[in-house]
């Protein structure tokens, strides 16, 4: 189930503003949507290292990542422990520190701005076009 339908866009949009950190402790999660929906609304976020979060989350920058094995977390209980600790240092550092939290998240939402607006997705898209146009004009010459 979708965050969205649990929660009514407009109050999600007001808790994600005003949280400290947004937490995605995914063992799977093939582009993390919700992590830029947190950081669009200056969230810094700590999320696990798997799956498109590292495309997402910048390590120091946006947020944390956390490591993560989702075999090991699954299947290991000692795995599972450490990736938690990791997490919940990660958490703590951001609710101790107010300032840094403020910062990730502000460096987040600009993130966001920057690289995943519809628009800005839609230059890329073209550029993706225009050079396999220009590869396949190159190969047919």
């Amino acid at each position: 189930m979708w965050i969205e339908e649990m929660v009514p866009r407009p109050e999600l949009i007001q808790v994600l503003s005003h949280a400290t950190a947004f937490v995605c402790p995914s063992i799977y999660e093939p582009f993390g949507l919700v992590n830029l929906e947190a950081m669009a609304c200056e969230a810094a976020v700590v999320a696990s290292a798997v799956g498109g979060i590292p495309e997402i989350v910048v390590d120091g920058k946006t947020g944390y990542l956390v490591p993560c094995d989702p075999e090991a977390v699954a299947s290991d209980a000692t795995a599972a422990r450490h990736f938690e600790a990791i997490l919940a240092e990660r958490i703590n550092q951001l609710v101790a520190d107010p300032d840094l939290a403020t910062r990730l998240g502000t460096a987040g939402r600009r993130r966001v701005l920057e690289r995943f607006t519809w628009e800005q997705v839609a230059l890329r898209t073209v550029e993706v076009y225009r050079q396999a146009i220009a590869a396949h004009a190159a190969g047919n010459s």
